[in-house]
């Protein structure tokens, strides 16, 4: 259950926080905010490997964050979800670490249905890297 741990809709975003709207289509059953928080939790911390190092490393730390969730006007079962992804959890100067880890790996999602990337706010602290 991503929605406990990746679903936050209290979270003001940052300046720094890289900003992504994806429209989510989720399989049937599915409601829009466990597959915003899938779609949060499998671009970011939700594929790690729980080691014995996880007590030194903390989730809330590099975890992406779905924040928003708005139904798509005119369309059935489709949401825009917002998420936002703290900059540490990417490498520095990397455009392609970045990408990779924000639409690389989520698109397969058995939650889904249907996902596509329709914004990305990148900040200028990244740029600059």
């Amino acid at each position: 259950d991503y929605k406990l741990t990746y679903y936050t809709p209290d979270y003001v975003t940052k300046d720094t926080d890289i900003l992504a709207a994806f429209r989510v289509t989720p399989q049937p059953g599915v409601p829009p905010e466990e597959a915003g928080a899938a779609v949060a939790a499998e671009s970011s911390t939700g594929t790690w490997t729980t080691v014995w190092t996880d007590g030194l490393t903390s989730l809330d730390r590099y975890k992406g964050r779905c924040y928003n969730i708005e139904p798509v006007a005119g369309e059935e079962n489709q949401y825009i979800c917002y998420v936002a992804y703290p900059l540490d959890l990417f490498e520095e100067g990397s455009v392609t670490n970045m990408f990779t880890s924000i639409v690389g790996n989520v698109f397969g999602f058995k939650a889904l249905r249907a996902l596509r990337l329709e914004d990305l706010r990148i900040p200028t602290a990244y740029i600059k890297t």
